[in-house]
């Protein structure tokens, strides 16, 4: 039988022929944009090698349209100081980070770094190099005097009125302007970061959304060094002029110019295109956009975010016209699981999780549970390149249901929105304490006559991002103590409770002795006694909260199903009546640590440590008594049991149950262990203790 001949081979010399001719001559199919400064085109020997080369930084090289054949023996990328290639160079990892031998490109986009911190400066040739021919296929040569991207400092910005005033303004890459020393006093009304093009700023720039992403009005700045990244696929080669811009009264508070040819690198951004088909969309946040449909009596939403897969996109109606208030609000709650999109309705009373203590379910409750109805029918869901996007269908105006809030047809309609993670509860998936929302008022016209599409392109940052050092974890590790105060106070963000439980939170926290959800050490056999000050008023759904001692991490007891509470034990903290229903023992006076007036608990990362954090906080505790629950752990506690509270979730931590205490539990040095330095010179285990720690 005849061999039919394989059409690879011929494919392969097509391609590669392709990208030689493309790399040769600029035919690209579509402008890549901004890769940084232009250092050369390799200059072609042999194997196909060719392609763009430039200069990232002063340590990072991009090959665009990179060729080559991958038919080298012993190929390496190469470069070296020499007047040419040759074998008194060195080996360049490639875009992996290694120094295996290369492998065939077709027309890639590759980035790689110089080794041990060498400079694309102290090179003067870079290479495809083949170490066991001594033979060069490819190579490009650094021009003199030439200088890679860097950042680019410019001048300081002195306004004109409000305090306005940055120290200096650095351009960092192409999309990211870092103000530093930046002040203003919040005053100025609807003002925002401004940027455009002609001699000096004017209504005609466009928004810049602030650091943390939002395009509300802006906060007070005291002396803050805060990042800006301009939206969409706008680059500092786009526009004239940055501003501090009053956009109400077309009134510029402070400006600099952007001056022509910065030699900046390029962003590390991906541009993230969303395309609706619906005619109207609106940018809530740089992660999360709007789009509508509106043909009476219904309306057709898209809600599209950045956002994880274990996020939630929340959006609905405020619970007050002419503000955006979440109490009495009306909201859809999107989100998707495994390969199901749902789109919840829920009525929120209260900013705490749904529970009923005294009978009557009040909270962030679903429609359904609350003798509402789920008017919410969702059409259809996808997630693709980190966009998550929901969309459903409801009507204008209400109908049976009270819970559900009309969009107004004759102009504005206030609203309230934010994005949070998933938490689980029994079978079922409901939002937690959201960490992305806005603060101020926020409106949307539904009924406008002429469509609108307003939206730009998702922005996805592709650097590695460096691990937020976390506050804690905290240990309370102290053979003498006897007594604890348990008191509420705000949960912080990804640096609070989550970073240290991995678990989501509800906004408020159980604080231990002053710390943040601790790790509590007992020992089976004495008495500790717990002062509790979580609140004792069953009527107040955000602060009541009875403290248990459980073997259950999750906490929220009274939320539990039948079947779920027969799992779980609880070892301090109730008693149980005749018909066997369940009464708590340890409800005391509110205490609860809160922010301060005009504190923003969006910005709770910003505090390095958990102490300072704490000292930004005020302490407010009712009128009233402690509760004082006693507990005596014997050999029936696990090991591991949970401080909770018994009607929310996701607020306490770990009880370690010892027989002894011994110094092994010292010898993580992740944690941070909570101590009383009076006690420990009683013992010479506070001595080893106090060795440990601060040695």
């Amino acid at each position: 039988m005849k061999r039919k001949k394989s059409i690879f081979p011929l494919c392969l010399s097509y391609l590669l022929v392709l990208g030689v001719v493309k790399a040769q001559f600029g035919f690209e199919e579509e402008d890549e944009g901004y890769q940084g400064k232009l250092i050369g085109t390799f200059n072609s020997y042999h194997h196909q090698v060719n392609g763009k080369v430039y200069a990232v930084d002063e340590y990072t090289i991009l090959i665009k349209d990179f060729v080559y054949d991958g038919n080298g023996e012993d190929t390496f990328f190469w470069a070296g100081g020499s007047n040419r290639p040759g074998p008194q160079g060195f080996i360049v990892p490639d875009e992996a980070g290694r120094t295996n031998v290369l492998k065939r490109y077709l027309n890639d986009l590759i980035t790689i770094t110089l080794p041990d911190k060498k400079r694309v400066t102290d090179i003067k040739w870079f290479a495809v190099y083949d170490l066991s021919l001594h033979d060069t296929f490819g190579d490009v040569f650094i021009p003199e005097d030439f200088e890679p991207p860097g950042n680019q400092i410019l001048s300081d910005i002195f306004g004109r009125s409000n305090g306005v005033r940055a120290e200096s303004v650095v351009v960092m890459d192409s999309k990211t302007i870092k103000l530093e020393g930046f002040s203003y006093d919040g005053l100025g009304g609807d003002v925002y970061f401004w940027v455009g093009i002609g001699p000096q700023p004017s209504s005609k720039g466009h928004q810049v959304p602030d650091e943390l992403g939002y395009f509300s009005p802006l906060r007070k700045y005291d002396q803050e060094d805060i990042y800006l990244q301009l939206p969409g696929e706008s680059t500092v080669f786009d526009i004239r002029w940055f501003a501090i811009y009053d956009k109400a009264n077309k009134r510029d508070l402070g400006h600099l110019i952007i001056p022509d040819g910065l030699n900046v690198p390029p962003s590390l951004v991906d541009i993230v295109h969303h395309e609706t088909t619906l005619p109207n969309c609106e940018m809530l946040h740089t992660n999360l956009l709007i789009a509508w449909s509106t043909f009476a009596p219904s309306i057709t939403i898209e809600l599209a975010a950045m956002i994880d897969e274990n996020d939630y996109i929340g959006f609905g109606v405020s619970g007050e016209q002419g503000k955006s208030v979440m109490l009495g609000s009306d909201v859809a709650v999107g989100y998707i699981d495994g390969y199901l999109g749902l789109v919840d309705d829920y009525n929120i009373t209260a900013k705490s999780p749904c529970s009923g203590v005294l009978g009557v379910k009040r909270g962030v409750c679903r429609d359904n549970v609350v003798k509402g109805n789920d008017n919410n029918q969702i059409q259809t869901h996808a997630r693709k390149d980190g966009v998550t996007t929901i969309t459903y269908r409801r009507t204008l105006k209400t109908l049976s249901d009270p819970g559900d809030l009309p969009l107004n047809e004759d102009g504005d309609t206030s609203i309230i929105w934010a994005l949070g993670k998933l938490a689980r509860n029994g079978r079922n998936l409901e939002p937690s304490f959201h960490h992305t929302y806005p603060k101020q008022h926020v409106t949307i016209n539904f009924a406008r006559t002429e469509s609108q599409n307003n939206c730009k392109p998702f922005t996805k940052d592709n650097r590695s991002k460096t691990k937020k050092e976390i506050w804690g974890p905290f240990r309370i590790f102290d053979p003498t103590l006897r007594s604890f105060d348990a008191r509420l106070g705000p949960s912080g963000l990804s640096k609070g409770y989550t970073g240290t439980t991995g678990l989501p939170s509800v906004g408020l926290a159980w604080y231990v002795n002053g710390y943040m959800t601790p790790e509590l050490y007992l020992r089976r056999g004495l008495t500790y006694a717990f002062r509790v000050e979580g609140g004792n008023d069953p009527y107040s759904p955000d602060y009541y909260h009875p403290f248990v001692i459980t073997s259950d991490a999750t906490g929220g007891f009274e939320r539990f199903s039948d079947e779920q509470k027969s799992e779980v034990r609880i070892l301090a903290g109730v008693e149980f009546t005749r018909r066997g229903v369940v009464r708590t023992t340890a409800s005391g006076r509110l205490c609860l640590w809160k922010h301060r007036p005009g504190e923003d608990r969006r910005l709770d990362d910003n505090y390095l440590t958990f102490e300072r954090y704490r000292n930004s906080l005020q302490l407010e505790c009712e009128e009233g008594e402690a509760a004082i629950l006693e507990v005596t752990p014997n050999v029936t506690w696990p090991d591991v049991v949970y401080y909770q509270s018994f009607t929310h979730p996701y607020m306490g931590w770990k009880i370690n149950i010892v027989d002894n205490f011994n110094s092994r539990y010292l010898l993580n040095g992740s944690v941070r262990v909570a101590i009383v330095p009076g006690a420990l010179a009683c013992s010479w285990i506070g001595l080893l203790m106090w060795r440990v720690i601060y040695n």
